[in-house]
């Protein structure tokens, strides 16, 4: 009898297919200059048409007013304060991706860091609509702006909503700049492979004159880094803002300090589940197999295992902390949370928050495309039901039992949400049909080809001649 030792793991390739700089070129770019396949044209007709009908209910709404939601006293808050705060966390996996990541050079973010900035500016767009339309008289929302209007009135900075306002829109221009300055060597690329006039002049135009030469790229790295470093602290800033919203308040559920990180961790959550459905999809039918692999989705999954418990220890301190404080209002608030009218709500926040995610231990499934793609669409459902079951469980059952109301959506409430994936995907299909949705010099970066120290595929490349005949010798 003889034993054979175990085989130790090999962690897969983060660039499969053994590419050359010409051909990820060629690979991505062609993406943006070859005719799209069926299945864009037919996404695109379905979410404009959404997109159109959410401008419909959209103009509907500012003609008869805030009533038409299902919004009533005392939940004065319904799926317009929801979806904003849901849509705002679809947008944080963005910037963590590109800004922490990179700063701890973590190289397998570079195949899906595009695509993930490129999501974060079309989710806070989708968010910014709601409190817009939120406040009634949207032809009054420059209020909130910190300028006199004719009223000589300023905004009440002690409010965390117009906090929001700074934070919100802080967060979306250092995105955009962020995910634009990325994309000028590609942009520049694009430019030198145009085929028509009207296209080399646009991508010239916004290439900025890039031409590759030494101080090009040390002064793209330099601003890269810096906007990095802006970015950072944005990720866990504007969460943390947009959960002052709640904590700053004395309704029982909301006022309490774990808010803040509890928010952040279930953004970078749902984030990061919505960047992998994304890229699931995008993957197979672009067939970017060789630059989207399995170890990008299982790095991909393992965080979202790691701020899946963070957000389910947060659940459990909520309970701690409302026995523990000898509040009444409290312990009814959770306890209502899990047993009264909307605990139909609660349990599907904890099965799809909490134990669903508990099966990306297995290593197997963390590489399974089919598996991967069903745990990340219930993470999603499951964030949105969180930010339910906070802003309307808490409302719904306040100080006074006299004043108790069920909230019942309408079917405005459901169209104007279903409107807002009208535009995010609408602007993300423009996104990958003409511009790169893989970042092509941060992928030409992480080749081996890179290494300066690479002798080609043999190891007996030679290399070649300095000018004037000499040699590197």
């Amino acid at each position: 009898m003889t034993s054979q030792a175990p085989t130790a793991y090999v962690a897969p390739p983060l660039i499969s297919g053994n590419p050359t700089f010409q051909s990820v070129s060629d690979d991505i770019a062609g993406v943006t200059e070859r005719k799209q396949p069926v299945v864009w044209y037919l996404g695109f007709a379905l979410f404009f048409s959404i997109l159109l009908m959410f401008g419909g209910i959209t103009g509907y709404l500012f003609w008869e007013g805030v009533g038409i939601w299902g919004l009533n006293i005392p939940v004065a808050w319904g799926w317009a304060i929801v979806n904003f705060v849901w849509w705002v966390g679809i947008g944080h996996a963005g910037t963590l991706i590109s800004a922490i990541l990179f700063l701890f050079r973590q190289r397998w973010r570079t195949s899906i860091n595009r695509m993930a900035e490129a999501m974060t500016i079309f989710a806070v767009i989708c968010a910014l609509i709601f409190p817009a339309i939120h406040v009634g008289r949207v032809w009054f929302v420059y209020w909130t702006l910190p300028f006199p209007n004719q009223m000589s009135m300023w905004p009440n900075f002690r409010s965390p909503l117009l906090w929001d306002v700074f934070a919100v829109g802080t967060y979306f221009t250092v995105s955009l700049l962020f995910w634009y300055v990325g994309l000028i060597p590609d942009l520049a690329t694009l430019r030198d492979r145009a085929t028509t006039r009207l296209k080399r002049v646009l991508t010239g135009i916004f290439a900025l004159g890039w031409r590759g030469a030494n101080h090009h790229w040390k002064n793209y790295e330099r601003a890269y880094l810096i906007l990095a470093g802006i970015a950072t602290p944005l990720v866990l800033s504007v969460h943390s803002v947009v959960s002052f919203d709640f904590a700053v308040s004395l309704v029982p559920g909301w006022h309490t300090t774990i808010f803040p990180p509890y928010f952040v961790a279930g953004a970078i959550f749902s984030g990061f589940a919505m960047v992998m459905t994304l890229a699931i999809v995008a993957r197979k039918i672009y067939h970017l197999e060789n630059f989207i692999t399995l170890r990008h989705f299982d790095a991909m999954n393992k965080i979202m295992l790691a701020t899946s418990m963070m957000v389910g220890y947060a659940y459990i301190c909520e309970f701690f902390i409302a026995w523990y404080s000898g509040n009444e209002y409290e312990m009814f608030a959770f306890i209502n949370r899990a047993t009264g009218p909307y605990a139909w709500a609660y349990w599907t926040m904890i099965i799809c928050n909490v134990f669903i995610p508990q099966l990306l231990w297995s290593g197997r499934l963390r590489r399974n495309i089919v598996a991967m793609f069903i745990i990340a669409i219930f993470i999603n459902i499951g964030m949105w039901f969180e930010r339910f079951v906070i802003v309307v469980s808490s409302l719904a059952n306040d100080f006074l039992t006299s004043s108790w109301d069920y909230y019942t959506p309408t079917i405005f409430d459901v169209l104007t949400y279903v409107g807002t994936f009208g535009v995010f995907f609408t602007l993300f299909l423009l996104f990958i049909r003409f511009l790169p949705m893989i970042a092509i010099a941060e992928i030409k970066g992480v080749l081996p080809q890179a290494d300066p120290h690479h002798d080609g595929e043999n190891g007996m490349q030679e290399r070649p001649a300095l000018a004037g005949g000499g040699s590197h010798e």
